[in-house]
């Protein structure tokens, strides 16, 4: 998905917090996809090592060296909708990554727990909506292994919307696209960047979702509900 979030990534020790949600105040859920319900593990993996694997074969390179170059690629278009296009990383790295996802979508799953959440929020008659960075392509692959679209309304990539979720541009027009009311809206993300852009637009309810992947620690965010697990959010019922 967006390579440059593994590169950034950083560990903190400060303590999850635990609350629950008055779904009572909430009308519509939106949700990233990738390290909120589906295991950034695989994105991880892709990018940070079986992508510069092949880069380094092709081009007859150290693995470490492969790798520089690939995350220097990425940081050069962070922020931008190339950040997230497997269809211009496939151009700019003579790899078709399109392929790769599929041949390697055994990986794709949910993080624990996302697919009861999400049957949760159908049992609360909440509308669910997607909100990604993905591009549709990556996104197609996505849907195809896991069934996520059986669970919500809509998918949203941010090529429909025309910017990323960290970009300030991002929430007025998904605002128009979906309708949802801000002061009623709940947003789930991995990503700071995401939901600080969401706090200034004003969507009053945000969580953080600490454990993005099945292979890392979790990395707790202060200024925000930053949880590990999906169990704070079913308000008492077990997320197994």
């Amino acid at each position: 998905m967006a390579p440059v979030y593994f590169a950034l990534m950083t560990h903190h020790s400060l303590p999850i917090t635990n609350h629950s949600i008055d779904w009572a105040q909430i009308d519509d859920v939106l949700l990233d996809m990738d390290g909120t319900l589906l295991d950034r593990h695989f994105d991880n993996f892709f990018f940070e090592e079986e992508l510069p694997r092949r880069y380094a074969a092709l081009h007859n390179l150290r693995f470490e060296e492969a790798r520089e170059r690939l995350m220097a690629m990425y940081r050069s278009v962070e922020g931008e909708l190339a950040w997230t296009d497997l269809n211009y990383w496939t151009k700019r790295v003579g790899i078709d990554v399109v392929a790769m996802h599929k041949e390697l979508d055994h990986m794709i799953a949910f993080l624990p727990g996302a697919d009861e959440f999400l049957r949760h929020l159908r049992q609360l008659g909440k509308p669910v909506t997607i909100v990604t960075n993905a591009h549709s392509t990556g996104v197609s692959v996505k849907v195809a292994k896991t069934g996520l679209d059986r669970y919500v309304a809509r998918i949203v990539d941010a090529f429909e919307v025309g910017y990323l979720k960290m970009r300030s541009e991002y929430w007025p027009n998904c605002q128009r696209l979906l309708g949802f009311d801000p002061s009623r809206s709940l947003f789930m993300d991995d990503d700071e960047g995401c939901l600080m852009a969401a706090k200034e637009f004003g969507v009053a309810h945000l969580v953080h979702s600490a454990k993005s992947s099945s292979q890392l620690p979790p990395s707790p965010l202060p200024q925000f509900l930053s949880i590990s697990g999906f169990a704070p959010l079913l308000n008492g019922r077990s997320s197994a």
